[in-house]
Parts: C-alpha cells; structure tokens; sequence
C-alpha cells in the first residue's frame, strides 16, 4: 500500500541580502516617521528659516530702522519700503550695471555646470566599467582632491591665467583679457571631484547584466555610455546640476579672484554696493532676494528628480 504525498506549491525563499535589505528599510522608515523624528525636522526647519525670514523682512524696511532697530522689532518700529530694492536695480559702476551683472552671473553658471558634469560622467563610467591600469588608484586620487582647499589652488590657477601660456601653449582666456573662460575652468577644477566621486557611485549601481548584454550585442563603450548609462543615470546628473548651478551662482570668493571688470557675476556686484566700509549693507537684504530668483527656479524645475539623485549609490544591490 503507498501513499501519495500531496503536493504543495514552493514559493521561493527571499535571498539573505534581499531581507537584510528590507528590513534594514522598514527599520529606518520606522525611525524617521515617528513623531519625535518629525518634531525634530520641525525645530531644525523653523531654526533654518528664521535668519532667511528676518533678511526678508529687513530687504522691506528703511535703511535707518535697519540700522538701529532689529527686524524682530517689526510690530513696535512699522516702516515698509520698497527703496532698497530700487537702489539695488539701479546699482552698478563704470563698467557694469545690475541687469548686466545678472547676465553675466547666467553666461558664467551655465558652462561650469555642463562642463564638469560632462566629463565627470564620462569619467565616472571609465571608473565604473572600464579596465585599465591603475583605475582604483587613480580613482582614490581623484576622490582625495575633495579635500584640497580651494585657496591653496588659487594662487597657481592666477599665475597660470597671469602668464597666459601652459608648455609654450597659449591658455584660452588670458588673466589680463577680460573673459568667462578662466572662470569657467576654475569652477571646473574644482568641481570635477565631487561629480566624478557622486556619479560613479550611481554608475556603478546599474545592473552588470545590462551592460553584458550590450555587449553582446556588439555594443561599444560610446554606445553603451550614450544609449543606457545617461538616460538611468539621469537622477543623478540632475542632482549634481542643481547643487554645481547653486554654488557656482552664489560663489564670490572665484569671483572676486578670476572675474573681474565687464564679466562681473552679481555676487561680486552686490558685495561692492554695500560700500567701502559696509555702511550700505541693508541693500544685501533685498539683492540677496533678486538674486535667488534664478536658483529657485532651477531648482523647483528639477526637484523631482533631486531626492531620487540623492539616494543614487546609497545602496548596494
């Protein structure tokens, strides 16, 4: 007599990884979602706009209240205007105006940003998929750049643009010549590092089958690099292009070494109005709301990709 064992279905048992990975989520979503997390995230928001609402209520006062009274003091000294916003668009010097000064801030940010970005992508996926001698220690050098101040590197970058040749060959945008293209090199050295190390970290994320696969296909590096890395990386370009657009824009210390004259960014146009002495400062209140008006609008266009490139390469699997 035999007996006939009923059968069951298998369902397959989630990976080790697949499980750590999951609980180690919920876990975090658990943490970050209870009220005390939420009551934290409350305090240090209200914490980091209060000095950004007191600019915005001094950007509307007279000059004389903000010199003598606190912008707390609004309900007890009222007094609104909107002159120091009119002196602001009005400010320039002999050879730059506000308007122009704005244009030149667009004509500087938007080349140091693609340009960087462009390479660093490009090297970011020779770091990720590429073979060739020395790649992880050229990678480790490349990341140790983060570190190097930027003020150590503007005094070789001035004697470089000062002397207008590299090995006999002559450097585009000469220190005495007034041009963007220094401009746009410096912010290009110095942002390479950080792109190259955010952009591999995502890169290399990307499923090896994938890559495999075009490779079978007879797919090349140029090919595989244009027809599936940029577009599943494109997350994390826009995250990178926001934060690259809002530190070139609000740069000045790059400003006041390497644009100087008719190519002006407003930073450094804003820092000049504020007087010799700074007796003039109140009008930092109302240009520092003229000039966000551009990052903001970067920014509100691309946020929806902005967190997404945030957590790229924040996981492995």
């Amino acid at each position: 007599m035999s007996t006939l064992a009923k059968a069951t279905p298998l369902t397959p048992e989630p990976a080790n990884g697949t499980s750590r990975r999951l609980r180690t989520a919920s876990l975090a979503k658990s943490r970050l979602t209870n009220k005390w997390a939420t009551l934290a995230a409350l305090v240090i928001a209200a914490l980091w706009t209060i000095p950004t609402i007191g600019l915005l209520v001094s950007s509307f006062r007279p000059a004389q209240l903000v010199r003598t009274t606190g912008w707390w003091t609004i309900f007890e000294n009222p007094g609104f205007t909107t002159q120091n916003y009119t002196d602001v668009l009005q400010a320039g010097n002999s050879q730059l105006t506000m308007a122009g000064s704005f244009i030149n801030s667009i004509a500087i940010t938007l080349p140091a940003t693609v340009i960087p970005l462009l390479l660093a992508t490009m090297a970011a996926y020779a770091f990720a998929w590429m073979r060739f001698p020395g790649r992880d220690l050229l990678f480790i050098l490349v990341f140790a750049l983060q570190i190097v101040p930027i003020q150590m590197a503007l005094v070789p970058l001035l004697r470089l643009f000062a002397a207008g040749e590299l090995f006999g060959y002559p450097v585009i945008g000469a220190f005495g010549q007034a041009g963007y293209a220094q401009v746009w090199i410096a912010h290009t050295i110095f942002g390479l590092p950080l792109a190259i190390f955010l952009l591999h970290n995502f890169i290399a994320e990307i499923p090896n089958e994938i890559i495999e696969a075009a490779r079978v296909d007879g797919a090349s590096h140029g090919q595989i690099f244009f027809r599936i890395v940029l577009p599943l990386c494109a997350p994390a370009i826009a995250a990178y292009s926001i934060f690259q657009f809002l530190w070139v824009w609000n740069d000045l210390l790059v400003a006041l070494i390497f644009a100087d004259g008719p190519v002006a960014p407003i930073t450094k146009l804003l820092a000049e109005i504020t007087g010799t002495r700074g007796q003039d400062w109140h009008l930092l209140t109302a240009g520092a709301f003229l000039a966000i008006i551009v990052p903001l609008t970067v920014f509100f266009a691309l946020q929806r990709y902005f967190v997404r490139g945030l957590m790229a390469g924040s996981a492995k699997g």
